[in-house]
C-alpha cells in the first residue's frame, strides 16, 4: 500500500480516501493530535490523503504512522523519506502503539524492494526476523521526525535469533505407560505428516498420547517458522507463541468453537482460524465426535488442498493450512463400548453417534488406532519407556529420506510420484488389491494406504515398500470404523 498526501488551497479540511474502514477514518483525529503533540504545525489547508491502490479494501490502525509522515512531508519538504516504509498506530500524545500483522507486512515490503522499515518499538523484534530488512523501532512520532530530518537517527533493531535448542512443550513419550501400538501410530504419523484418529474409553490416555506429539516433531526450518509466525502475527496471537520459535505449532480448540474460529472468518477481512494457526504443525481435536458435523465437514477441502480460502463480501483471503490432524474420540456416546463394565448405548444411539463422522471425513484419516484401558501391571510394574528424543531421531531420519526424494512429506505426495517412490513387489500389489476389495477402499483411500506404507518403509530404512509395511498400513486402515 502507498500513502499519498496532497495540500491545496481552500478551507481547512482533512479527507482520507481509498476504500477504508471506520478505524482508518478515525485516524484523522489521531493524526491531527499526534502531529501537534510531536511539535509540528498541522497544515491549515485542504488536505487529501489517498491509500492506493484505491480498489483494495483496507482496515485497521497500522496506517496511522504512514498517514502522519505523508502529511508532514507534504507540508515540509525538508523531511526526506528515501524509500522508508512506516507501520504503526498513533496515540494522541504522539507515542506509537504496536499493531498486529507486522511480520507478514514486513515480508511483503521486503519482497517489493523496501530496505528500511519504521515500526513501534514493541514490533521491532518481530519485524527484525525478515532477512535483508533494516528495522527501526520508534517510541514516538517525534523521534520519527528527528530521524527523517537527520537530527537523531533511530538505532537499527538487531536481527532476531531463532529460539533453538530449548526444552519442548508437552509431556515426554516416556511418561505414557504401555500403549505400544498407539505409540507406534504416533511415530508413523509424525514421520510422514499423516492424519491420526485415537479411539478408546475415557481415561485410557488418548489425550496424553496426542499431547506428546510436540516432543516428537523435528524443528521447523527457518522459512517454515517464518510462515507460522506471520500467521500468528496476523491473528495477534504472538503472545501465545514467540515469533522466534522453531517448534511446530500445536493447537487444541474446544469442541464448542465456532466454525469461523476453526476455519477462519470474522467481520471485515477474514482472519485465520485454528487450522491456519496449526500450519506446519498439529491440529488436535479432542472429543472428535462432539464437534458439530458442519465444522468437521468444513475440514474436507483444507485436508486435501492444505490451504483454505475464506470468501466474504469485501474480499476473498487464502491462508495456508498444511497441518496434521490428530483426533481423539470415545468408541460410543457413553464411552464404554467393549469395556468389561458394559456399554449403556442401544443400537439406535450407537448408530447416531457413529454417523457424526461422515464417510468423506473418515476417508481423509490415514491411521486409526484403538487405545485400550490399561491394566495395573502396565501402569506401575512395566519397564522403562522409550523417551521422545530417541523416537524423534528415527522420525528425523525418516524425514531426511523423504527430503532426498523431494521437498514434501509422504502425506502430501501426489499420485504419480507416490507410485514411483513405492515400487511395490508383485506380492505387495496382490495384498493391496485383495485388501482393497475386502475393505471397500476408495481411490483416495488406496493412495492414503500407500503413503502410510511408504512412511513405514522410510522408518525401517527401506527403499521399496514391502508386504510388511503394507500390511501394517492396512491394519490401521481396517480400524477406521469406530
Amino acid at each position: 500500500m502507498t500513502v499519498e498526501a496532497d495540500l491545496a488551497n481552500g478551507l481547512p479540511s482533512f479527507t482520507i480516501v481509498g476504500l477504508t474502514d471506520r478505524a482508518i477514518q478515525e485516524a484523522r483525529e489521531r493524526v491531527r493530535a499526534a502531529v501537534r503533540n510531536a511539535g509540528v504545525d498541522f497544515p491549515s489547508r485542504r488536505l487529501t490523503v489517498n491509500l492506493a491502490p484505491a480498489e483494495v479494501p483496507k482496515e485497521g490502525t497500522s496506517f496511522d504512522l504512514a498517514i502522519a509522515v505523508a502529511v508532514m512531508r507534504a507540508a515540509d519538504p525538508a523531511i526526506r523519506l528515501d524509500g522508508v516504509a512506516f507501520i504503526g498506530e498513533l496515540a494522541l500524545d504522539a507515542s506509537l502503539r504496536p499493531v498486529t500483522g507486522v511480520l507478514p507486512m514486513a515480508r511483503c515490503l521486503r519482497a517489493h524492494g523496501v530496505q528500511t522499515l519504521v515500526v513501534p518499538e514493541a514490533n521491532a523484534e518481530e519485524a527484525a526476523l525478515v532477512a535483508g530488512l533494516t528495522v527501526l523501532g520508534a517510541p514516538s512520532l517525534q523521534r520519527c521526525v528527528e530521524h527523517l530530518r537527520g537530527d537523531a537517527p533511530l538505532p537499527a533493531a538487531p536481527p532476531t535469533s531463532r529460539a533453538n535448542g530449548h526444552a519442548r512443550a508437552g509431556p515426554d513419550l516416556a511418561a505414557v505407560r504401555g500403549q505400544a501400538r498407539a505409540k507406534r501410530a504416533l511415530e508413523i504419523a509424525a514421520a510422514g505428516g499423516h492424519n491420526l484418529l485415537l479411539t478408546g474409553p475415557p481415561g485410557a490416555g488418548k489425550t496424553m498420547l496426542a499431547r506428546t506429539l510436540p516432543s516428537l516433531l523435528p524443528e521447523l526450518a527457518m522459512e517454515q517458522a517464518l510462515e507460522v509466525a506471520a500467521i500468528y502475527s496476523l491473528r495477534g496471537a504472538l503472545r501465545e507463541r514467540s515469533a522466534a520459535s522453531t517448534d511446530p505449532p500445536f493447537r487444541s480448540p474446544h469442541h464448542s468453537i465456532s466454525r469461523a474460529g476453526l476455519v477462519g472468518g470474522g467481520s471485515g477481512l477474514a482472519q485465520p482460524g485454528e487450522i491456519s494457526l496449526a500450519h506446519r504443525g498439529v491440529l488436535f481435536l479432542d472429543e472428535f465426535c462432539e464437534f458439530p458435523r458442519a465444522h468437521l465437514e468444513a475440514l474436507r477441502q483444507p485436508l486435501e488442498e492444505r490451504a483454505v480460502t475464506v470468501v466474504r463480501s469485501r474480499a476473498a483471503v487464502t491462508y495456508p493450512a498444511d497441518f496434521m490432524l490428530v483426533a481423539a474420540s470415545n468408541p460410543c456416546a457413553c464411552g464404554y463400548l467393549g469395556d468389561p463394565r458394559g456399554c449403556s448405548c442401544d443400537a439406535r444411539r450407537l448408530a447416531a453417534y457413529r454417523s457424526r463422522l461422515s464417510g468423506p471425513i473418515k476417508d481423509r484419516i490415514d491411521l486409526v488406532v484403538s487405545v485400550p484401558r490399561q491394566r495395573y501391571d502396565d501402569i506401575f510394574d512395566g519397564a522403562d519407556e522409550e523417551p521422545s528424543e530417541a523416537v524423534r531421531r528415527r522420525i528425523e531420519a525418516a524425514r531426511e529420506r523423504q527430503a532426498a526424494r523431494g521437498r514434501r512429506l509422504n502425506a502430501a505426495l501426489g499420485g504419480v510420484r507416490l507410485i514411483a517412490s513405492c515400487r511395490l513387489s508383485p506380492p505387495a500389489s496382490r495384498l493391496l488389491a485383495r485388501s482393497g476389495e475386502r475393505l471397500h477402499l476408495s481411490a483416495r483411500a488406496f493412495f492414503r494406504v500407500l503413503r502410510v506404507a511408504r512412511t513405514i518403509a522410510d522408518l525401517a530404512g527401506c527403499d521399496d515398500v514391502g508386504e510388511d509395511a503394507l500390511a501394517e498400513a492396512l491394519s490401521h486402515r481396517a480400524e477406521l470404523e469406530l
